[in-house]
């Protein structure tokens, strides 16, 4: 049984503030775009105490994140998304695991944390 499997329900594409953009990533994802990083950086992110965020839609979803494409730049996503959900806030606090489960029917509600943290392992 694993703990976690990705169900694409796009709910972790939800949410302004969470996905960071940094480093290598602007220009990795400015080249996908075929644009600048400059572009990429004020067309489609806020800065916020000293980091860029990607905007949100007025849905309060990713600005790259369709409903029928799901994310439009995948290949390039930024480390927050890949990580996605095996954060250390969720691997290192019960409470904040339980949250998550509750918000991410990819967490599987029979699976135990520790059956979590060992599968973020790999």
């Amino acid at each position: 049984m694993k703990a976690f499997e990705c169900k694409q329900c796009g709910e972790c594409c939800r949410g302004e503030g969470g996905i960071r953009v940094q480093g290598d990533e602007i220009g990795r994802i400015a080249r996908f775009l075929s644009i600048t990083p400059a572009e990429f950086l004020s067309q489609r992110c806020y800065f916020r105490h000293g980091r860029y965020y990607i905007n949100t839609g007025a849905d309060g979803f990713c600005a790259f994140f369709e409903r029928e494409k799901q994310c439009t730049i995948h290949p390039v996503k930024p480390l927050p998304c890949t990580l996605w959900p095996f954060y250390p806030a969720l691997l290192n606090d019960l409470e904040n695991w339980i949250m998550a489960q509750d918000a991410c029917p990819g967490i599987n509600p029979r699976s135990s944390f520790e059956e979590f943290r060992r599968q973020s392992r790999g």
